[in-house]
């Protein structure tokens, strides 16, 4: 078995310990390429080499930004069908600071135990499809939405910038003065999925894969908790930047059994399609990293599309 190992040196949780336990255990069971990302859009470039030299398998340390890129550099544009392109398998190893693709796989946050699980799944040969969404034409493992959380994370791209980590703490203080900034503004979004009358008023949108949308450090957020891998889109928008109803729609997002409702919530959890509209341009992140400013975003589920070594789902 021919494997790339992806190293994104400047993640939040790589150390050169880990990097190298996980390239001798690699070694041992596979024929081994380490390669280190020195530039944004560099996985992407490695993880096409791979496919073009038909690589059995690509391996990213590191977190949630890397997986991204990495997809989006060996899954094509229309996928094709009829075998004509090589599709590596991937597997990952987190290194970032939230790593929700990982997680919501199954794959443990720990980096050392996480090696253990993709050696022992790689030995029993097991893999796991799943599908992904589209932005347009980006693939998006777990979420990607407009407004107040593209603008968080344009806030943290710019911190991490500066040489500030990406923590929970951060997160939470940046997310709470984003919010305090767009909650003037009028809402101006417009959410469609087949089926239903399209939903005005809609202040920020959420659009996810799986659940959890994200972690707050150990806590899952769910967003949608009937949305999974196997599954269409969830979608989740808000009608509503009021204190006390956010508050209380933040209460539910951190419950255990968390199943979030409100009047001034429009959420479905599994969708073939969404098209997001906006008057004026508006931020749009996708896996955690800011993409840029849309008028109109088309979100689509594309399932069964890409193998992981990963547990299977329970």
């Amino acid at each position: 078995m021919r494997t790339l190992l992806i190293v994104n040196p400047n993640a939040t949780s790589t150390t050169p310990a880990t990097r190298d336990l996980l390239a001798h255990a690699l070694e041992s069971r596979t024929q081994l390429t380490v390669a280190h990302t020195q530039h944004r859009g560099h996985a992407a470039e490695l993880a096409q080499w791979a496919a073009t030299n038909e690589m059995d398998l690509v391996v990213v340390h590191g977190g949630d930004g890397t997986v991204n890129e990495t997809i989006n550099g060996f899954l094509p544009l229309p996928v094709l069908d009829d075998g004509q392109a090589w599709l590596p398998r991937l597997g990952v190893i987190p290194g970032g600071s939230a790593n929700v693709f990982a997680r919501a796989l199954g794959i443990s946050p720990d980096p050392v135990t996480a090696t253990n699980q993709l050696i022992d799944l790689l030995t029993v040969e097991t893999d796991r499809r799943i599908g992904l969404g589209l932005a347009d034409d980006r693939w998006f493992c777990f979420s990607a939405g407009v407004g107040l959380d593209a603008d968080v994370c344009e806030a943290i791209d710019a911190s991490r910038a500066r040489g500030r980590a990406a923590t929970p703490a951060r997160y939470v203080r940046t997310t709470v003065r984003q919010f305090f900034r767009a909650k003037r503004n009028e809402p101006g979004v417009q959410v469609e999925i087949p089926g239903r009358d399209p939903v005005d008023g809609v202040h920020y949108a959420f659009v996810t894969n799986t659940t959890p949308w994200t972690y707050l450090n150990a806590t899952p957020v769910h967003t949608n908790p009937g949305t999974r891998f196997e599954t269409g889109l969830g979608v989740f928008a808000v009608r509503s930047m009021a204190v006390v109803p956010t508050l209380l729609l933040a209460r539910q997002l951190l419950a255990a059994d968390g199943n979030p409702k409100s009047r001034n919530l429009f959420r479905e959890d599994d969708v073939p399609t969404v098209r997001i509209e906006s008057k004026e341009p508006i931020g749009l992140q996708i896996d955690g990293d800011f993409i840029g400013k849309r008028n109109v975003v088309d979100f689509t589920a594309v399932p069964d599309v890409l193998a992981v070594v990963a547990p299977r789902p329970h």
